[in-house]
């Protein structure tokens, strides 16, 4: 089992919350929750979490949004993770341009959730493509 880490999902979808949230909680993390990106942005900066997931299509605010300000406010301190239905090359990369760190695309395999907490510095991570035991994984 890894290190537990502190995370907060911003997500808007209840079931997708739901089933996240009591993945993680029994990998033994303590998660946060929000349910648009405005409470999400409010939740990262109170929490400054090891890892935030941010769906990129919130009410309130989108998750670009929500990674510009994070990045503003707190700079690099974080993994900054999109989880997302946008898949292109070009929506990874107007992720990574708005600051996160890794760009994930729906449905999010759970594994890939566990191996992203295993390795939470920002250094493990190069153009948006993670890299663990010779793996590569988007």
């Amino acid at each position: 089992m890894s290190q537990a880490r502190r995370v907060v999902h911003v997500e808007d979808d209840d079931d997708t919350r739901l089933v996240f949230r009591a993945a993680l909680e029994i990998g033994g993390h303590h998660v946060e929750e929000a349910r648009d990106g405005i409470e999400g942005l409010a939740r990262i900066l109170a929490e400054n979490p090891h890892v935030a997931f941010v769906d990129i299509g919130l009410p309130g605010m989108d998750g670009y949004e929500v990674a510009r300000r994070v990045r503003a406010e707190l700079g690099p301190s974080m993994l900054l993770v999109a989880m997302t239905g946008y898949a292109k090359e070009s929506d990874r990369l107007r992720a990574l341009s708005a600051g996160f760190d890794l760009h994930m695309s729906k449905p999010i395999e759970l594994e890939l959730v566990k191996r992203i907490l295993e390795t939470t510095t920002r250094l493990a991570f190069s153009d948006g493509v993670a890299h663990t035991s010779g793996e590569e994984y988007r």
